[in-house]
């Protein structure tokens, strides 16, 4: 797998400075219609700016509840951060490690999916479909981190024995 693609290590933190807040707020809005823009709006609408006669901000931030995509797409860049970021020490194991973690997300992902479309109908089917947008991403994470802490306890058993 090339690494020039990846990000810098530093940006793991960014990611899931991103990610943490945006799934919280992701979850608000789906499960308790949690509206973030009517929460500005009325901010906004305490300030002098908005009190004018011609100009209001509450007619933007009450139109639609963009909350979700916000989230949504948060969350998919925290993710993405996360998960191609670069390890401080970056060789050939664990660009395989990264590469057999990606191709086995990839098999889950598929797997979840085709159970799924058997499983599940209407608006259940959108609610699992809502949370198999992020699947791929999140099994690559969980998995390649748990090969890399594996990998990480026999480089040291092997780094001991010599």
């Amino acid at each position: 797998m090339k690494t020039k693609w990846l990000f810098p290590h530093s940006y793991r933190l960014i990611g899931w400075l991103i990610f943490v807040p945006s799934a919280t707020l992701g979850l608000a809005a789906l499960y308790a219609d949690f509206n973030i823009f009517s929460l500005v709006g009325a901010l906004f609408n305490k300030k002098e700016l908005a009190q004018e006669k011609n100009y209001s901000l509450s007619a933007f931030f009450n139109s639609d509840n963009m909350t979700d995509e916000v989230g949504a797409i948060g969350v998919i860049i925290g993710l993405l951060l996360i998960a191609f970021s670069r390890e401080k020490t970056e060789d050939e194991m664990i660009s395989q490690l990264r590469l057999e973690s990606l191709q086995w997300s990839v098999y889950a992902n598929y797997i979840i999916l085709a159970i799924a479309i058997l499983l599940f109908y209407d608006g259940a089917f959108f609610n699992v479909m809502i949370y198999n947008m992020f699947t791929v991403l999140l099994v690559f994470i969980i998995r390649f981190r748990w090969l890399m802490s594996g990998s990480t306890i026999v480089r040291y058993e092997k780094s001991t024995e010599s």
